[in-house]
C-alpha cells in the first residue's frame, strides 16, 4: 500500500475516460484525488440543496379537508422525509470521503489496505472497501446477520 501525501488543489480535473486510462502506477495521483474531490463536492452540493428543498416543502402547511387527500398528503411526506433521511446519511459518508482525499487516505480498502479501484470508486466515489472485502462483509451479514 502507497498511500499518497500529495494535495489534490493543483492538480486539473480530467474526465473520466482519462481517469480509467490511467495506468495501476498512477492510482491516487493527485489529478484523480482531483477528480474524486471534484465528484464529491457536486455529489455534496446536490444532497445539500434537496435537504433545503424538503425543509421548504414540508413547511407548506396544506388545509385538506378530505381524509384520503390528507392521507395522501402525509404518505407522500413520509416518504420525502425516509428519501432525506438516507441522503443525510450519504451525505455524512460524502463529507467523510472529502477528508479522506485530503488525508491522503482515499481509494484504500479500511479492511485490507489494498486499492479499491478506479472502476469501483466512479460507480461508489464513498466506497471505503475493495468489492472483494465487500462481498467477504455482506456475505458476512447474510450468515450471522448484523
Amino acid at each position: 500500500m502507497t498511500k499518497t501525501n500529495k494535495t489534490p488543489a493543483e492538480a486539473p480535473i480530467l474526465t473520466e475516460e482519462e481517469i480509467l486510462a490511467m495506468s495501476d502506477k498512477d492510482y491516487m495521483n493527485p489529478a484523480q484525488q482531483a477528480f474524486f474531490k471534484a465528484k464529491l463536492q457536486a455529489l455534496e452540493k446536490e444532497l445539500l440543496k434537496n435537504a433545503g428543498e424538503t425543509t421548504e416543502h414540508l413547511r407548506e402547511t396544506v388545509l385538506v379537508p378530505d381524509p384520503a387527500d390528507r392521507a395522501t398528503i402525509e404518505e407522500e411526506h413520509a416518504l420525502e422525509l425516509r428519501t432525506r433521511d438516507r441522503e443525510r446519511k450519504l451525505l455524512k459518508k460524502v463529507q467523510q470521503s472529502i477528508v479522506a482525499i485530503d488525508n491522503g487516505e482515499y481509494g484504500w480498502c479500511e479492511e485490507t489496505g489494498e486499492p479499491i479501484g478506479i472502476p469501483r470508486l466512479i460507480a461508489r466515489p464513498t466506497a471505503t472497501l475493495s468489492l472483494e472485502a465487500q462481498q467477504r462483509r455482506e456475505l458476512k451479514q447474510k450468515l450471522y446477520g448484523d
